[in-house]
């Protein structure tokens, strides 16, 4: 069977059979908003070369093509393997890309994990595992690759009575409309557990890490992805990327019904991205940005709920209010984002010295103060503000929505040990989650076998089977036993100007 990302039927595109429902009738209240899956995307833009195009339109509904390459045939009981994707901030720009400008958007080392385990070609199960959520269901693996309409009795058996069934639901729909596309009546059992330390609704990309995941795993069972490996030719690792980037963003639209499509573009390639968005009725612009630096960060995690319609109706009411102040609020964080921009992708940059990272954290103080402008703040946020100020250890600023959520702090590389605990005891005693993270890292990971080499290039190391990994406790365990070190291996965008 040949990799597809739309469901044709006997040779017709699902959307010219009116009797066929799509993914969407599936889910609750109907996420996807009932937009179908076009090989074309709603501009009709055919992607006929199957290469990634950078800077160009992405994401909106367009999918990628058939590819020309040939499934090779699967050896009996594959082995263990893992993939990885990184979670996500905004870095610059929020509320004002709402309003057509541009905003930055860059991987954070929080990530989720995939471990994939095959079965006997005689288990004729798959086993969706994802212990973080309290997922762990079991189907058959004969779904009729034909009928998109034979996801609805297997959704109706998912998570029965569990107070987050919606989740679930939307979780085992992306998953199950990625393998009815890609897998085949000779694909093999298996069980998918997947582990996270992303907090999930805060924000951070948490479901395109897990779709980047997904994507990637059963692209790699059906061996149609090259490398990673370290001499691959840039241009390949583009390719793939993008492949990957391509069919996790069928899985949002599964779980979201109108994503942006940044999140799974930074879980997929890493770093970071520019992206804009002039006309809602279009797909954004999406331009990668290879030479992001990785920068250490402090998340801070408000605990405090928020509601994103909340807050950027509040600016849409201020700028019918206001609307020559709030424009020039908005203009001028444009003009933080650019000024970024214009800094990383300088021909002369060559990574973080003292002097760009204080230009980079003085940004991040000007974009802060303008959201506060806006009234998109939250006393919580404040607050974190005022501990870092207080400490003089970095520059602070709310990511994402803001009313609540995360703030990230761009750390002073001099910060003095005791006095970045005085500040960790400070957090705890107020209620907010740290994470020390790094930004800008890398993206979708491999490794394969499942087996971590211990820092040697000897035969063995310690393999990572299931029970290992479901029992990894916290986010902590999990790094320590699978986080990214020896033996991971990852796709790297080219870096040149």
């Amino acid at each position: 069977m040949t990799e597809s990302p739309i469901r044709r039927l006997n040779g017709m595109k699902a959307s010219a059979l009116p009797q066929r429902r799509t993914v969407a009738h599936f889910l609750p209240d109907n996420p996807v908003n009932g937009v179908s899956v076009h090989p074309r995307g709603e501009n009709g833009v055919d992607d006929s070369s199957d290469s990634a195009s950078t800077g160009s339109q992405m994401n909106g509904i367009e999918e990628p093509k058939r590819p020309t390459m040939s499934r090779k045939a699967s050896s009996p009981m594959a082995p263990t393997f893992m993939v990885s994707a990184p979670g996500k901030v905004i870095v610059f720009g929020e509320h004002a890309v709402v309003h057509g400008k541009a905003a930055m958007a860059a991987a954070i080392s929080l990530r989720s994990y995939l471990l994939v385990t095959t079965l006997s070609k005689s288990q004729r199960t798959i086993t969706l595992n994802f212990r973080d959520l309290g997922l762990n269901h079991t189907l058959v693996t004969d779904l009729d690759p034909e009928l998109v309409e034979s996801l609805e009795p297997h959704l109706q058996g998912v998570s029965k009575g569990h107070p987050d069934r919606k989740t679930h639901i939307r979780s085992a729909s992306a998953f199950l409309y990625l393998f009815l596309s890609l897998g085949s009546p000779q694909s093999p059992g298996a069980i998918y557990t997947l582990r996270s330390t992303i907090p999930i609704g805060a924000g951070l990309g948490s479901s395109a890490s897990v779709c980047v995941c997904l994507s990637s795993a059963l692209l790699l069972q059906i061996r149609t992805l090259a490398g990673p490996h370290p001499d691959q030719p840039p241009e390949e690792a583009e390719t793939q990327i993008e492949r990957i980037n391509r069919w996790a963003f069928v899985g949002e639209l599964c779980i979201h019904g109108n994503p942006s499509g940044v999140d799974n573009t930074v879980a997929a390639g890493g770093k970071a991205v520019i992206f804009r968005r002039y006309d809602y009725t279009k797909p954004p612009t999406v331009l990668p940005l290879p030479t992001f630096p990785e920068l250490p960060l402090l998340l801070v995690d408000t605990r405090q709920a928020r509601s994103t319609k909340t807050e950027v109706d509040k600016v849409g009411n201020l700028k019918s209010a206001h609307p020559i102040v709030t424009e020039s609020i908005l203009d001028a964080i444009d003009q933080v984002t650019c000024s970024a921009q214009r800094l990383i992708e300088d021909p002369n940059f060559e990574g973080i010295s003292e002097e760009t990272l204080a230009h980079f954290g003085t940004l991040i103080r000007i974009n802060h103060g303008f959201l506060v402008s806006l009234g998109v703040s939250h006393p919580r946020l404040e607050r974190i503000r005022e501990l870092v100020d207080y400490a003089d250890i970095g520059w602070t600023k709310l990511t994402g929505a803001g009313g609540g959520g995360c703030a990230i702090t761009l750390l002073r590389p001099e910060a003095k040990a005791e006095v970045r605990q005085q500040l960790e005891d400070n957090f705890a005693n107020e209620g907010f989650d740290k994470y020390e993270v790094t930004l800008g890292g890398d993206g979708v990971g491999v490794l394969y076998p499942a087996v971590l080499r211990n820092g040697t290039d000897e035969e063995g190391g310690e393999e990572i089977d299931q029970q290992k990994f479901e029992q990894a406790v916290g986010v902590e365990g999990i790094k320590r036993l699978v986080g990214v070190g020896e033996g991971w291996k990852y796709w790297q965008r080219a870096t040149a100007h």
